[in-house]
């Protein structure tokens, strides 16, 4: 086959060009339990964190607000100063289940509001004015954790890898579909072209790499297909797109799946005109997802073994803007989901609104402590050697 052939045609397999090497996979099955694992949820956009954890009794909020504030009456309230949006009733539960700790003023020095900007910056771990090529997932992957090896340690549900998942030398996979991606696997060019990856072949530069990624995509696939089919949900999730993505983790997870981060994102959060109605039915959909599955790993006894941990890019300006909306801020909220919360309920206090720096809420907590505490606590690697800096660590779990 031509050079020039094999990469064409290789465009089939676009969401398959990130996988590290393995070739065993299924010496990786798991006896399912006691097994940790970390869920990032990514709310794109810059989700509006004041709308979503409302200041009701702060009447800077309602003067900063005249139409987009909530009245207080629909706020479902946890403490005598903060409550949900009204259409996150379905995560009331969670909060009085003690499975949640929520952070406010979540955000770093020097922010950045531009959303490639921020999210890279998220992504990446770096500080404003650094720029790295590798994720911070993606550099747990590297580093000396001792089952870190495989593609299927990290698993995106998409068709794409965020910048997150990719390391310097390892990088997650991307899956939307464990079945299409089987049966892609199992299509006639994909197979001959595995059947013809010889070991000379595997050290050619870049047509290596690319022989090297078919080889572990195909073995990736098999493994992941086989292992989550062996599992059926019990739990009749919500009719959206995100709950979907969220069904599959629960499959992958419930099923053993040796994987120790799973990454999706529910996107449009960038409300500029006409904030109420859209924010309303995105934090539904969060909502009634991440309740649905929050339960499902409790029913089947995963829930202490998970950490959940959903952030936005950037919170939105304090103040409203002319078309109902809401311009890109700064701090925003970070909420840590699971069975093994050790903080439950809010972590820190609520937003200062009587000091804001350029109309924008300073930030609290710096979201790589929430990084570092993960990976030395949760994950049991060394951040220091993962993070750009030796992060404070927080007491979350």
């Amino acid at each position: 086959m031509e050079r020039r052939d094999f990469i064409k045609n290789s465009l089939l397999a676009s969401g398959m060009f990130f996988v590290p090497s393995f070739l065993k996979p299924f010496q990786y099955l798991s006896d399912g339990n006691g097994y940790k694992n970390l869920v990032v949820i990514q709310l794109s956009g810059g989700n509006d964190g004041l709308n979503t954890i409302v200041p009701y009794s702060n009447d800077l909020y309602y003067q900063k607000r005249p139409q987009l504030a909530l009245n207080k009456s629909d706020v479902i309230p946890l403490n005598d100063a903060l409550g949900f949006h009204p259409s996150m009733k379905n995560l009331h539960e969670i909060f009085d289940n003690g499975w949640m700790s929520i952070m406010n003023s979540v955000g770093y020095p020097n922010p950045d509001r531009s959303h490639f900007r921020s999210m890279d910056i998220w992504h990446s771990a770096s500080d404003s004015n650094e720029y790295l090529s590798s994720g911070w997932i993606g550099r747990y992957l590297d580093s000396d954790c001792t089952d870190c090896k495989n593609a299927f340690n990290a698993i995106e549900v998409d068709d794409t890898l965020s910048l997150a998942m990719k390391g310097e030398a390892r990088n997650g996979l991307a899956v939307k579909n464990a079945q299409q991606l089987f049966q892609e696997t199992r299509d006639p060019f994909f197979q001959n072209l595995a059947a013809h990856c010889k070991d000379e072949n595997l050290n050619e530069d870049n047509l290596g790499y690319l022989y090297k990624t078919v080889l572990e995509t195909n073995s990736s696939a098999q493994y992941i297909f086989e292992t989550s089919k062996t599992y059926s949900n019990a739990c009749v999730y919500p009719n959206s797109a995100f709950a979907k993505d969220l069904k599959n983790i629960s499959t992958f997870i419930n099923s053993g799946l040796k994987t120790r981060v799973y990454y999706v994102s529910l996107g449009g959060f960038d409300t500029h005109v006409d904030q109420k109605g859209r924010q309303e039915k995105l934090l539904r959909d969060y909502s009634e997802g991440i309740s649905c599955f929050l339960k499902d790993l409790k029913n089947t006894g995963k829930l202490d073994d998970t950490l959940v941990m959903t952030f936005s890019e950037f919170g939105r300006r304090v103040e409203q803007n002319a078309s109902n909306g809401t311009d890109h801020g700064t701090a925003n909220n970070v909420f840590l989901m699971g069975g093994k919360i050790s903080k439950k309920g809010f972590y820190n206090a609520a937003p200062d609104l009587n000091d804001l720096s350029m109309g924008d809420l300073n930030f609290q907590i710096d979201f790589r402590s929430i990084y570092a505490t993960i990976l030395d606590k949760w994950l049991g690697v060394n951040d220091v050697s993962i993070l750009p800096h030796n992060f404070q660590k927080l007491d979350f779990v």
